[in-house]
């Protein structure tokens, strides 16, 4: 039995040496330019007072839902500053922020690709399978290989296991559009490029915002796998406590990251409810418009 053993190990080593050789100015162009968004979004989040990116937020929270989740957001980025884990969190939020807009920008136009070409589907569902149940700390390696040690490696291995869900709900939200909508729309003509951005989309925006939110909370999740590979932030802090055991530290870091992903969650959420609304609406008022045009023409018709 011993001499049936496959060498899948040395051959996925083998491959990586030889990625590592052929495209590692690929892989320093990408460090270098995640990098330096990283940094920039870090400076912008940590540089001003704390009270004003607390009010920022808050007043983002205001618009987007009300008075209620603005005093909630205010609240959480406020104790989070109580328990001294403001700079970390910030740290953080920014790795997040970079590591999901890379994601979602990835995701959802493969989520509608998939959705429109059933081929295309059929190749990603395995790939989106393979990125779920791999554990998350085997895509530190190969980003330690290639970008080395910092926020960069974090990035790219939470960018990997935060793709799937974007990608799935994307692609279920399209196909879940009504084929009588879709097929009323090619009757008068409008061209699938038209249909997709004001039938398909519009229609599935709760489900890809969904996504949008999975992909959120999949990142902070890697928050600490992240902070082992020098990502520093919260993720770093409670590495730090693990190796000290300090309880404490451990706790505030954990509170921090509970703070940020219920703020991040409900801005997320509450940008859904406000986008369906706003598409409902239009849709309803593209209905009432179809419905005038089918009056008007009645008449004229029965005159002819």
């Amino acid at each position: 039995m011993e001499n049936l053993r496959i060498p899948l190990g040395d051959w996925v080593e083998a491959f990586v040496d030889f990625l590592g050789e052929v495209l590692g100015w690929l892989f320093d162009g990408i460090r270098t330019v995640l990098g330096t968004i990283y940094d920039g979004l870090d400076w912008v989040l940590t540089t001003p007072p704390f009270w004003a990116v607390i009010l920022v937020f808050a007043a983002l929270a205001w618009w987007v839902k009300g008075w209620k989740l603005a005093v909630g957001t205010a609240a959480g980025l406020f104790l989070i500053v109580l328990v001294d884990q403001w700079d970390a969190a910030m740290d953080t939020l920014a790795l997040v922020l970079v590591a999901s807009a890379i994601a979602i920008a990835i995701s959802v136009p493969v989520g509608i690709w998939a959705a429109r070409n059933e081929h295309v589907s059929r190749a990603v569902r395995p790939v989106l399978d393979f990125l779920q149940t791999m554990p998350a700390f085997v895509y530190l390696i190969p980003a330690i290989v290639f970008f080395g040690v910092g926020a960069v490696p974090g990035m790219i291995a939470t960018i990997l296991f935060a793709l799937a869900p974007g990608v799935r709900l994307t692609e279920l939200g399209i196909r879940g559009v009504d084929k009588e909508v879709v097929e009323a729309g090619h009757a008068f003509g409008a061209t699938p490029g038209r249909i997709l951005r004001q039938i398909q989309l519009p229609l599935a925006l709760p489900s890809i915002m969904a996504g949008v939110n999975q992909v959120i909370m999949l990142s902070l999740s890697m928050v600490v796998i992240a902070g082992m590979v020098g990502a520093g932030g919260l993720g770093g802090e409670i590495v730090r406590a693990l190796g000290r055991i300090d309880v404490g530290l451990g706790f505030e870091a954990g509170i921090a990251i509970v703070m940020l992903a219920m703020i991040l969650d409900r801005l997320t959420s509450a940008l859904a409810n406000k986008g369906g609304g706003k598409s409902k609406a239009r849709t309803s008022s593209n209905d009432e418009d179809a419905d005038d045009e089918a009056s008007e023409s009645a008449p004229q018709a029965a005159t002819a």
